[in-house]
């Protein structure tokens, strides 16, 4: 154990820590692993996406990967270009993300929701040279968005377009049978490669394989360059701590564009010859209960408004989740009545909370199956294998036990760096190799990680520091609240005050001044909230995300309020 000097001479021990196993990292591509797994559980069930019909084994998905991967090899493509992808989760997007790892092609996630100017950045970005999407997805048009961006598609030549806003775009393919004039077709690029089995091309486990947008919300999204080495390593430890073997299924109600979709979910699937179950094209609460009690899904990842939905579904109690043991949350704070509940009404009694970003490729902390259930609802976990933590204070010192401060992460799991940026890389990636998250954390003598917000998030009112988080997680004991985001808004007196947007259980009626009495009871006067606005929603991103942004703006133009403090 590290210990250091505090003023008075005592001993401190330091907000590091550092994980070990006797289990070594993996030392292969993306494409070598998944091919080790369909010799050794060729028969296993694989993949199933109910909204498709579509129900593979390993050596049947196997078959599917390698048509695509070599037709997309006699387009021409080649190891290190980019090949975006631009679609909700289908059995496509599995296809295509193990068809680009074996050619060492680059995939690049596009966020479904993206409307033609962001697409239009993200392709030109990174250079990509192919794109696969969908043709629509509820109100989005995808090929209708191309088009605008590129009219000269309807003329061009498949495979071989010219196109002058994207320069580097010489080939799109439109999933199904279908085709778009311009455009290939999915199933086409698979009889291409029907004939011929994929080219071998040598590849090594650093090479990049992924580029995944960060959301851009204070700013253009940037592109988060991942490894082979990065994400395969990370979703097979995520899938050790969940005790994964062959028998299990997950079902992956997140989407795959993310971190959550693509690596601790398909990659861990992989890594330990797991099936795939895809309940459907974006979540549905109800989907999700007809999956996992069809299936007998074994495990379900979600964020937690994800889980929230489901326990609050009208149906909920109607049906069989006994096949359920464990499972992921992540991707956003999780409440602890949230984790209790899940625990006690979906029986997923080993069910982990994961922390990390998309530059770590993307966990970093995780809670172990066997960790004592306070330990499981209050905090994040332990360090993940082969990665160390460490909270800084603002002078870049690392701080005590249990004292917050900024958390900073290093080893095999951060990314190579932003996609051509390399200001935005060294402002995120010291010298000293430290990926510097933005997150507010502290850790506890025994090593596990608690998740206190966002640098950004904190609210100072009146020199005051005031954790959303910590009024979020007292708010949810409230018997008629559903869910709360909590987050500051300028004030002229204050500088900052502080703001909740509540849903409702079903069914419910309350007032402001409730809101307050209970908190006079048990918080701080100055963490009360000042403001308070009962909604039917959210706005989120896709994955699920919270956009406190946009709830903060929206605060700002009601009450009419300026700008206070813009750090």
């Amino acid at each position: 154990m590290h210990r250091g000097q505090a003023t008075d001479g005592s001993s401190i021990t330091p907000s590091y820590v550092s994980g070990g196993s006797m289990t070594p990292l993996l030392g292969m591509t993306i494409g070598d692993c998944f091919d080790a797994t369909v010799r050794a559980h060729p028969d296993r069930l694989a993949l199933v996406v109910r909204s498709q019909g579509v129900r593979w084994t390993y050596r049947e998905l196997a078959a599917v990967v390698d048509r695509f991967a070599s037709g997309l090899a006699s387009l021409g493509l080649v190891a290190n270009e980019r090949v975006g992808i631009w679609s909700p989760n289908n059995a496509e997007w599995v296809v295509t993300q193990f068809a680009t790892a074996k050619l060492g092609l680059i995939l690049v996630t596009i966020n479904p929701a993206y409307r033609p100017q962001e697409l239009e950045y993200a392709l030109r970005k990174v250079g990509c040279a192919a794109l696969v999407t969908a043709t629509a997805f509820k109100t989005s048009d995808y090929i209708g968005m191309l088009r605008q961006i590129a009219p000269e598609i309807a003329t061009g030549i498949p495979g071989r377009l010219n196109l002058q806003k994207l320069p580097d775009l010489r080939t799109i393919i439109q999933i199904g049978e279908t085709t778009t004039p311009g455009l290939l077709s999915f199933e086409g690029v698979c009889r291409r490669g029907s004939t011929a089995s994929p080219p071998r091309v040598k590849l090594r486990f650093d090479d990049p394989i992924n580029i995944q947008f960060t959301s851009g919300t204070t700013g253009a999204p940037k592109g988060a360059t991942l490894t082979h080495h990065n994400i395969l390593n990370n979703g097979y430890f995520c899938g050790q701590a969940l005790g994964f073997g062959p028998d299990d299924r997950l079902c992956i109600p997140v989407p795959f564009y993310h971190c959550f979709g693509m690596v601790l979910s398909n990659l861990t699937c992989i890594t330990h010859g797991a099936a795939m179950i895809v309940p459907g094209e974006a979540f549905d609460p109800l989907g999700v209960l007809e999956a996992v009690q069809a299936e007998r899904c074994t495990a379900l990842h979600g964020v937690p408004t994800m889980f929230i939905s489901i326990l609050e579904h009208p149906t909920f109690s109607s049906f069989d989740l006994s096949s359920l043991r464990t499972g992921a949350m992540a991707g956003a704070p999780c409440p602890v009545e949230v984790m209790r509940r899940v625990i006690g009404e979906m029986g997923m009694g080993e069910i982990t909370i994961a922390y990390g970003m998309t530059e770590t490729s993307p966990i970093s902390f995780q809670s172990d199956r066997g960790d004592p259930l306070e330990r499981r609802v209050s905090t994040v976990g332990r360090i993940q294998p082969y990665v160390e933590v460490k909270v800084i204070d603002e002078a870049g010192d690392i701080v005590p036990r249990g004292t917050p401060g900024e958390l900073c992460t290093r080893g095999y799991s951060v990314m190579r760096g932003y996609w051509d940026d390399p200001d935005k890389t060294a402002q995120a990636i010291d010298a000293a190799g430290w990926m510097h998250t933005g997150d507010l954390a502290t850790i506890d003598a025994d090593g596990y990680c608690n998740i206190t917000g966002r640098i950004k998030d904190l609210v100072i009112r009146a020199g005051e520091n005031i954790y959303p988080r910590e009024i979020e997680e007292f708010l949810y004991q409230h018997p008629k609240v559903q869910d709360v985001q909590v987050f500051g808004i300028p004030d002229p007196k204050y500088g900052e005050e502080v703001c909740v947007w509540i849903r409702l259980k079903d069914g419910q009626t309350c007032d402001e001044e409730s809101i307050r009495s209970f908190c006079r009871e048990a918080i701080a006067h100055y963490k009360i909230p000042r403001f308070i606005r009962f909604v039917d929603a959210y706005p989120m991103t896709v994955s699920g995300k919270v956009q406190k942004f946009i709830m903060r703006e929206a605060m700002v133009r009601e009450l009419a309020l300026q700008e206070i403090r813009t750090a």
